[in-house]
């Protein structure tokens, strides 16, 4: 039977990489950039579909999730990987702080609007975090919008976080509807991430360090894996993986009210009643 593979963050890096690992014959693979340009040119290499997207506009998400269930009758993979890190603090037209909506906000958005087709194909829904969650976050649930404080790794790190709470809120809420949710780390890729950054990250991704990171192919090897094996055989739902293996978290992902609430405000935030199904 053929498969439908959604991916975002598809133009470039790791999203490319495993689009064209998963350019499997007879099965449909979407891939959703922000460049026009960039995407058109890996869906034409690929033979794959393609969408426009810009996540720092929540309309267009929402434009593009009915794009999505108006085309595609089934959805077997969502590949949430469109993210970045900014540098100064920066406001949406959306109202939120740049960094967590284009990380966070934005795929929250687009998975529930997709839900009900997602639960009906019991698909798998595998969310791009980073090990930032761990070592860079200074979650705080009554502060999602860095109002209180700023710096650009923590709102890295937090939105990073954040992934992962989402991954495990999803699972609790839709695994028993049919849904198998995870999330990863890809490692540290050689990529276009950090490139609108003026920070240390910038420096680090596009300095002298460059040389030592993992080519796309490499990072997008634990996405793979998820997206081709079988839940609940040879991965768990709901868990956070590095190198194909259940990895460290932050101590606040295994807090279930914290997910909890995270994903009641998030609703709140983008204007869903919670649950969309």
């Amino acid at each position: 039977m053929s498969h439908t593979v959604i991916i975002t963050g598809a133009s470039d890096g790791i999203g490319a990489a495993a689009a064209k690992i998963l350019a499997y014959p007879g099965d449909t693979l979407v891939l959703v950039g922000r460049s026009a340009a960039k995407t058109a040119a890996i869906a034409n290499e690929l033979e794959a579909d393609y969408f426009v997207a810009d996540f720092t506009e929540l309309s267009q998400v929402r434009t593009l999730a009915a794009q999505l269930l108006a085309k595609y009758p089934r959805i077997d993979v969502l590949v949430n990987n469109a993210g970045g890190i900014m540098a100064e603090r920066e406001v949406t037209v959306d109202g939120f702080e740049k960094t967590f909506q284009v990380n966070h906000l934005a795929p929250f958005l687009l998975t529930n609007l997709l839900l009900g087709r997602l639960v009906e194909d019991r698909a798998t829904v595998i969310n791009t975090s980073s090990a930032a969650n761990h070592f860079m976050a200074r979650f705080d649930i009554d502060d999602l919008n860095a109002e209180k404080k700023y710096s650009h790794s923590a709102a890295y790190g937090n939105a990073k976080l954040a992934n992962i709470l989402f991954t495990k809120e999803l699972q609790k809420r839709f695994g028993d509807h049919g849904v198998n949710a995870a999330a990863f780390h890809p490692g540290v890729v050689r990529s276009n991430f950090a490139a609108e950054s003026t920070s240390r990250s910038r420096m680090v991704y596009w300095g002298l360090m460059r040389r030592f990171m993992l080519s796309p192919e490499q990072g997008a090897d634990t996405l793979v894996w998820l997206a081709t094996t079988v839940p609940g055989e040879d991965w768990t739902p709901g868990e956070y993986y590095a190198k194909r293996k259940v990895a460290r978290t932050n101590k606040l992902a295994k807090d279930e009210a914290v997910a909890a609430s995270l994903w009641d405000r998030s609703a709140a935030m983008v204007g869903l009643s919670g649950n969309e199904v």
